[in-house]
C-alpha cells in the first residue's frame, strides 16, 4: 500500500535568524496578530520561516513510510523480522505527513490571503506552483517504471489529478503513488475562495465553535465508514480497513477537505487572538503522544483522528513563535532551504525508493546496509527535488504566477506568505 504526501503545501519563506523576545518591527507584528489583521508584507516574520523549516520533517516521514513498506517493489531488508518491526514504527508516518500538510496548507494560504485579491489570480498562483513539479514528476514516474503496468486510462487520470475520484485502490494510487494527495489539494484550492469568504463572517468568538465541529467531524469519519461501509475486499497489506471505507475515510476530496478547513479556521483563529497557544514544546510532545496511540486505535482512527488536534496545536504554536520572534530549530537556513524543496522532495522521493530498488536486483541487506542505502536515498531525492525547485518551480512560479498587467502593478501590503 502507498499512501503518502506532501503536498503541494509551500509557504516559501525567507530564512530569518534570532531568537530576540521582540520582532524586529518593535512588536507591531505580533500585535496585528493579536487584532486579527496579518502581518504587513515588509515584515520577514509573516512570512513564517518556521513552518516552512517544519516542512522537512514531515516530507521525511512520508519518505520513510514508503521506505517501511512490505512489499517487493521497495522492501530492502532481508530479514522478515526486522521489516515487520520497521513497517510498526513508520506504518502510519504516511498518514501524519498528509495529514500534517493538509491543515498546514490551509492555515497558511489564509495567513497570506490578500483581501483584494481575485479567485482567478489566486487560482493561476497555486497552478503554475504545483502543477509544472507534478508533471515533471508523472513523466519520470512512467518512463522509470510506472508505463510497464499502467493503463492508459490510470496514467491520463493522474496526468490530469483526478485518480483520488476513483473507488479503486491500483487508481488512486498508481503512477506516482505519493501524488495522489495533490488531487485532493486540487479540489481544496478550488473551494478557498469561497471557504475563506465563508469563514471571514464567522465572529471571532465563535471561531472555537466551528474549529470543535471541524475536529469531531474527522474523528467521527471513521466511525461511520466502519458502520455504514463494506468492510470487503480489504486493502492490501491486511490493514483493518476495506477499499472503500479507506478511500471515503483517507483519500475522498470532499472529506479530506475537512482538515484543510481546519487549518483555515485556525489560522483566523490565531489571526484574530482567540488562539489559546500552549507552545511548541507542548505541542509537539503530545504529537508524539497521538502517533504513539496510532498503534493502539483502529485503522482508520489511526490514519487522521489519533493526531489531528497535536498537528493544529504544533502548526499554531509554530506561527505564534514566528510572530513573536522566539526561537525555534526549523528558522535557521538549513531547515528553511530544506522546507522549501519539500514539495518536490514530496513527489520525487517515492520514484527515487522505486527506481533504486529496481536498480538493485532482487539482493536484500542488513540492516545496517539497509539504513545506508535509504539515507543514500534520501540525499539523492534531496539533489534531484533541488534541482526541480531552482530548475522548474522557482522560475515557473516567478515568471507566471501573475499577469503582465498585475507584476506592473505595485504588490499590496498585505502578509506575503508563499504557501
Amino acid at each position: 500500500m502507498a499512501h503518502g504526501q506532501m503536498t503541494g503545501v509551500s509557504p516559501s519563506a525567507a530564512a530569518v535568524g534570532g531568537s530576540g523576545a521582540t520582532p524586529p518591527d518593535g512588536g507591531a507584528t505580533a500585535d496585528r496578530a493579536r487584532q486579527g489583521t496579518p502581518p504587513r508584507s515588509g515584515s520577514t516574520l509573516s512570512r513564517l520561516p518556521s513552518l516552512t523549516g517544519l516542512r522537512f520533517p514531515a516530507a521525511l516521514l512520508v519518505f520513510l513510510y514508503h521506505a517501511a513498506l512490505p512489499i517487493p517493489a521497495l522492501r530492502l531488508l532481508e530479514d522478515d523480522a526486522a521489516v515487520g518491526d520497521f513497517y510498526t514504527l513508520f506504518g502510519q508516518a504516511g498518514a501524519l505527513g498528509v495529514t500534517f500538510f493538509f491543515v498546514l496548507s490551509g492555515f497558511v494560504l489564509t495567513w497570506s490571503a490578500r483581501e483584494k485579491d481575485t479567485a482567478g489570480a489566486f487560482w493561476r498562483r497555486r497552478f503554475v506552483k504545483i502543477y509544472p513539479n507534478y508533471v515533471v514528476a508523472w513523466v519520470l514516474a512512467m518512463v522509470l517504471f510506472a508505463s510497464a503496468y499502467t493503463s492508459t486510462g490510470t496514467a491520463v487520470a493522474n496526468l490530469l489529478m483526478v485518480q483520488v475520484w476513483s473507488p479503486e485502490f491500483t487508481t488512486y494510487f498508481s503512477v506516482d503513488p505519493p501524488s495522489w494527495s495533490l488531487g485532493a489539494e486540487a479540489v481544496f484550492y478550488a473551494a478557498f475562495p469561497m471557504l475563506n469568504n465563508v469563514f471571514r463572517r464567522i465572529r471571532a468568538e465563535h471561531l472555537k465553535y466551528w474549529i470543535a465541529g471541524a475536529v469531531a467531524l474527522v474523528v467521527a469519519t471513521p466511525a461511520l465508514a466502519y458502520a455504514l461501509l463494506p468492510d470487503a475486499p480489504g486493502i492490501p497489506g491486511g490493514e483493518a480497513s476495506s477499499v472503500v471505507q479507506y478511500w471515503v475515510t483517507y483519500v475522498l476530496p470532499p472529506v479530506r477537505m475537512v482538515d484543510f478547513a481546519l487549518g483555515m479556521l485556525v489560522a483566523h483563529a490565531v489571526l484574530s487572538g482567540r488562539w489559546k497557544n500552549i507552545g511548541m514544546v507542548w505541542s509537539g510532545l503530545l504529537l508524539v503522544g497521538g502517533y504513539v496511540l496510532t498503534a493502539y486505535v483502529p485503522y482508520l482512527y489511526a490514519q487522521r483522528a489519533a493526531c489531528i488536534i497535536p498537528i493544529v496545536l504544533l502548526i499554531a504554536a509554530t506561527a505564534t513563535a514566528d510572530v513573536e520572534n522566539r526561537f525555534t530549530p526549523f528558522r535557521n537556513r538549513t531547515m528553511v532551504w530544506l522546507g522549501e524543496i519539500s514539495f518536490a522532495f514530496y513527489l520525487l522521493h517515492f520514484i527515487v525508493l522505486a527506481y533504486g530498488r529496481e536498480l538493485l536486483g532482487t539482493q536484500m541487506y542488513s540492516v545496517l546496509g539497509t539504513t545506508l542505502l535509504l539515507i543514500a536515498a534520501a540525499g539523492i531525492a534531496v539533489v534531484l527535488s533541488w534541482a526541480l525547485y531552482a530548475l522548474v518551480e522557482k522560475p515557473v512560479t516567478r515568471r507566471w504566477s501573475s499577469s503582465r498587467g498585475a507584476r506592473r502593478t505595485p504588490a499590496p501590503a498585505t502578509a506575503d506568505v508563499k504557501e
